[in-house]
């Protein structure tokens, strides 16, 4: 594994000047000087201090911020210049430049180049819109996802040299990582288990550590990772819907029966205590019947009032 090495070289305003100060002298003064004196011979020289002047002056660099530049010397690695500057390196080093700025991409998107229309405007970007992948989750479900990665350089030599296109495998992985996460969890969960729609905060933690394994190799760091679209394929969608719908109503209707039950457990326990009228065991159960259809019917319930006596 190539380790990175970062360095600094000297700051390239003079020793860039003083390349085309030797090549301007030769090509504008020491050529026509020296023809005007009949030295013809000398006019070699003033060539030659011209190509060296022309090839010495591809040692200047210029970085901008976030950028960085890995050098090497005839196929050998000697380091990395990171901070933004003119500087000046061997004209023999060879310059791979990379950008450090923070990146983001979504998974199923598409890389292209841009395509512009005569007056200039952007009619196609770099990016296809969002496709989310359609994958199983644990329990077998299809389900599309799709998620937002967040991530940048961080080890220059890894990027360059350890992958062949590190872009390209930063989105690889990332959709491997997602398709594997996605497998691993259910899309919704009624047991407080961790799922992939009440869990969102953790799975995406999760998901960003497990690009990250993946893309330690290659010399990037993933900062966020995020599902930015999640639900059932459409061939299931509709019955997923019908299912949630039925787990929402008996979970209201566990809920009423709880209320009620506690409703008339605290009727019948006041009328008690404050002696408004003895009940026997039929009447009990009676107005607790009446009570339980009433708090628990799904309408309005139409009261029949006894005008009689207790017992008519």
């Amino acid at each position: 594994m190539v380790q990175e090495k970062e360095v600094k070289p000297m700051p390239g305003l003079f020793p860039v000047f003083f390349c085309w100060f030797g090549l301007v002298l030769g090509g504008v003064v020491e050529i026509p000087l020296v023809g005007a004196l009949g030295f013809g011979e000398l006019i070699p020289l003033g060539i030659l201090s011209m190509i060296v002047g022309l090839f010495a002056a591809k040692g200047g660099l210029i970085l901008a911020p976030n950028q960085a530049c890995a050098l090497l010397l005839f196929g050998t690695y000697k380091g990395s210049v990171k901070s933004a500057g003119f500087y000046y390196v061997s004209p023999f080093y060879t310059k791979k430049k990379l950008s450090l700025r923070i990146r983001n991409f979504e998974t199923g998107t598409v890389k292209s180049s841009e395509t512009k229309d005569a007056a200039g405007a952007v009619v196609h970007g770099k990016r296809s819109a969002g496709n989310p992948s359609k994958v199983n989750d644990r329990d077998g479900n299809p389900i599309d996802i799709s998620a937002v990665v967040v991530w940048r350089v961080a080890n220059t030599a890894e990027a360059l040299f350890e992958v062949d296109d590190y872009q390209d495998f930063v989105s690889v992985q990332s959709e491997s990582a997602l398709r594997t996460l996605a497998s691993r969890h259910p899309y919704d969960s009624e047991d407080h288990e961790v799922s992939l729609r009440g869990n969102t905060a953790a799975v995406s933690d999760e998901l960003r550590t497990d690009i990250q394994e993946r893309l330690d190799k290659a010399g990037v760091e993933v900062i966020e990772a995020r599902i930015s679209h999640l639900a059932y394929a459409p061939e299931i969608a509709a019955a997923m819907l019908q299912r949630q719908q039925a787990h929402a109503v008996v979970a209201a209707r566990t809920k009423i029966v709880e209320g009620a039950v506690g409703m008339v457990e605290m009727a019948l326990e006041r009328i008690a205590n404050k002696g408004i009228v003895v009940l026997d065991d039929e009447r009990k159960a009676a107005m607790v019947s009446n009570l339980l259809v009433v708090l628990c019917s799904g309408g309005h319930t139409q009261p029949v009032i006894n005008a009689g006596s207790l017992y008519q």
